[in-house]
């Protein structure tokens, strides 16, 4: 019986069973002259190219909406939800 193939592309999208070093986990994350994608050390898929900029654009994008969110949720509630509220139904047809 043959062995499973840990690498390689289903439908274009590229995968990496192999069992990751340290070594390839850097090299992996740090690619100068690449896109700003680049295939995964480990798993499958894609993951951000660190030595692109437009990866740290995503990436201060990403921290700037992740600290709007906790900002918001930690921001006191100003609404009463104990207040009556008026409805108005129009039965005219």
């Amino acid at each position: 019986m043959a062995d499973k193939p840990t690498s390689g592309e289903i439908l274009g999208i590229p995968y990496n069973f192999e069992r990751p070093s340290m070594g390839r986990m850097l090299s992996s994350y740090w690619q100068p002259g690449e896109g700003m994608l680049v295939e995964k050390p480990f798993g499958v898929g894609y993951t951000l190219n660190m030595a692109n900029w437009r990866s740290w654009i995503v990436v201060l994008i990403a921290g700037a909406l992740l600290w709007q969110q906790e900002q918001s949720e930690s921001a006191p509630d100003t609404t009463d939800e104990s207040d009556p509220v008026e409805v108005i139904v129009d039965d005219d047809e």
